[in-house]
């Protein structure tokens, strides 16, 4: 499992389901969409080991292209949670 954070979200990747992945869309999309963040390592998984934690979190635009792709025409191995400050409270208001 890798996990690393951005500005304002986490983004977590079983890298397990890397390894049946045939496109790596993932590192395609983030290269196409945003500022190549995440790249694909020598074991042909999803990696961010190429940057440091502090190129992770200048380079993150948080476009969320590489969940989308992943999701699409990868093996889905790719969540991206986005904390919404309040979004707790607002939602026990409606009940």
């Amino acid at each position: 499992m890798l996990e690393f954070a951005e500005k304002t979200l986490k983004v977590k990747i079983d890298t397990s389901k890397c390894d049946t992945c045939e496109t790596k869309a993932c590192a395609e999309a983030c290269k196409k969409y945003a500022r190549g963040l995440l790249g694909i390592d020598d074991q042909g998984r999803a990696s961010v080991a190429h940057r440091d934690a502090e190129e992770v979190l200048r380079l993150g635009t948080e476009c969320l292209a590489c969940e989308l792709a992943c999701k699409t025409k990868g093996n889905n191995a790719i969540t991206i949670e986005i904390p919404v400050k309040g979004l707790d409270e607002y939602l026990q208001k409606r009940q």
